[in-house]
């Protein structure tokens, strides 16, 4: 037995002077990790911040959905009771699904690792020579993870109900279809897999039950949301590239740099 400098009395690690003896490329995943997503954090701020070329009937960017400050004519479907807001309209619902993300089991895993290096991969050493968890400021506030999640269910229901306003024309015809309804459709499908996916919406579904066979319902929400967990880092990519496109593409045609491909 051992006592070390941390006061605990047990078996201390190997002394070990190498930063790490793995010899496999364990760098490409954290350094791909940062370069996405610093591009995804660059690209989204600006569009935030620009209040302008969200909206190019019938589809809104779900950067802006739903619209409720000082909006474009046609984007408001829920009003704009946030009118007198003086910046962005994007400012004062992005909070709710950025909180969701940021507070993501998986997405919390990627970026400590990315950005903070703790630890940069599995078997490397991490430069900090303290670490307390996120057992006080700031990171306490990952623990508002699921209710986020509450929040992000609605703001996947706002965003279908986009998808259904997408199918009409330019001049609110129903029973039209172009490429940036295809786009908005494949986009919300992986916003709900992603959100259903949640480790917070397995929980809610089974958590705190002591016996499944007598919640038959809620057991058999639980296996479906458990199959789709499998997957949630997955589902978190796929979704963060979805509606960067989705809105990139609004963007383009907001400025008429080309116009929507109808199918029908």
């Amino acid at each position: 037995m051992a006592s070390t400098d941390t006061g605990v009395t047990g078996p201390t690690r190997a002394s070990i002077e190498a930063h790490t003896l793995r010899t496999d490329r364990w760098w490409i995943a954290p350094l791909t990790t940062f370069v996405v997503f610093s591009a995804f954090v660059v690209y989204a701020t600006v569009r935030a911040f620009m209040g302008r070329d969200y909206y190019s009937s019938p589809y809104l960017s779900p950067f802006y959905s739903p619209c409720l400050g000082d909006c474009v004519e046609g984007a408001s479907d829920f009003g704009q009771p946030f009118k007198a807001f003086p910046l962005s309209a994007a400012l004062i619902i992005l909070i709710f699904p950025l909180g969701f993300r940021m507070t993501c089991y998986y997405y919390r895993k990627s970026y400590y690792r990315a950005f903070w290096l703790s630890p940069p991969a599995c078997a490397v050493a991490e430069p900090h020579q303290a670490y307390s968890g996120e057992s006080r400021l700031p990171l306490i506030l990952q623990n508002l993870h699921r209710y986020f999640w509450y929040a992000a269910v609605l703001v996947a229901i706002i965003l279908s109900f986009d998808v259904v306003l997408a199918f009409r024309n330019a001049e609110h015809e129903w029973g039209h279809m172009g490429l940036g309804t295809l786009l908005m459709l494949i986009n919300v499908v992986f916003i709900w897999l992603y959100t259903l996916s949640c480790h917070s919406c397995r929980h809610t579904v089974g958590g705190r039950l002591r016996h499944f066979s007598k919640h038959p319902v809620r057991y058999k929400l639980w296996t479906w949301v458990s199959k789709l967990n499998v997957n949630h880092g997955r589902y978190a990519w796929y979704s963060l590239f979805s509606v960067a496109l989705v809105d990139l593409y609004i963007w383009l045609l907001a400025t008429g740099t080309f116009d929507d491909p109808r199918f029908f």
